[in-house]
């Protein structure tokens, strides 16, 4: 057996580990008498622990701290797979979502490839707290590749699934001034004809954000769009002087 392959061996075996001690430190934190709560508010089929999301935030930290960041992409991704794919309790989601974003794995979460595995989040998770977050990791790859990932977000705008619209949607609210209002326009649009209370919400949030760096192009469009639906709207216009 090569000296590379006995090194990647031994990262997968540090992912299983770190998997592991994900699993077994939100287990010694369980509060059964939160979870049930955290379950309905989020109305959940899966089952919660009953552990906060800082608290979650930071097992993986100190994890992370512990065993040392992953040294490869395919370990990284196989530990975050692992902890979202076999989750019994949500807050392993959580966990994933956390590991995938740590800073020192900024550079396999910045990935192109990654785009897959985020995509794959969405549609299994198909609920706000976990696409917002995937949200997230979706807007550092199209910050770090925009040729290549801006055509991907136009075609998730425009298909079916809620959800991958709603990421396409924020995926830009921490752009700020580097925001692709061209995408943005564009994947509000995919979005302004459905009724459902996630694309409204997500539209109007979309729009606030980018109010704080551009307001008059923020007006402008609301103005271009009068088949906004009104939370959109009020969203969209919060921020800004009447």
């Amino acid at each position: 057996m090569s000296e590379a392959t006995d090194s990647v061996d031994a990262g997968f075996r540090v992912a299983d580990g770190v998997v592991a001690a994900v699993r077994a430190g939100l287990l010694e934190r369980a509060d059964p008498e939160v979870a049930p709560g955290q379950q309905r508010y989020m109305k959940s089929a899966m089952p919660f622990h009953g552990v906060r999301s800082p608290e979650v935030r930071r097992l993986v930290r100190e994890l992370v701290r512990e065993h040392g960041p992953f040294a490869d992409r395919e370990v990284w991704e196989q530990a975050v797979r692992s902890l979202w794919d076999e989750a019994g309790h949500r807050e392993e989601r959580y966990a994933a979502l956390a590991l995938a974003r740590h800073p020192k794995h900024r550079a396999f979460a910045d990935d192109p490839r990654s785009l897959a595995l985020y995509r794959h989040f969405v549609l299994t998770g198909q609920w706000w707290d976990l696409c917002d977050e995937t949200a997230h990791l979706v807007g550092r790859v199209l910050a770090a590749q925009p040729v290549e990932i801006t055509p991907i977000l136009r075609d998730w705008s425009r298909e079916e699934n809620l959800w991958i619209r709603r990421v396409a949607i924020i995926a830009q609210l921490d752009r700020k001034g580097e925001t692709d209002v061209d995408l943005l326009a564009y994947a509000i649009e995919g979005s302004i004809a459905d009724r459902d209370f996630f694309a409204r919400k997500g539209i109007g949030w979309a729009l606030r954000q980018h109010s704080k760096t551009d307001p008059a192009w923020v007006r402008a469009f609301v103005a271009a769009h009068p088949d906004l639906s009104g939370l959109s709207v009020r969203e969209a216009l919060r921020l800004l002087p009447n």
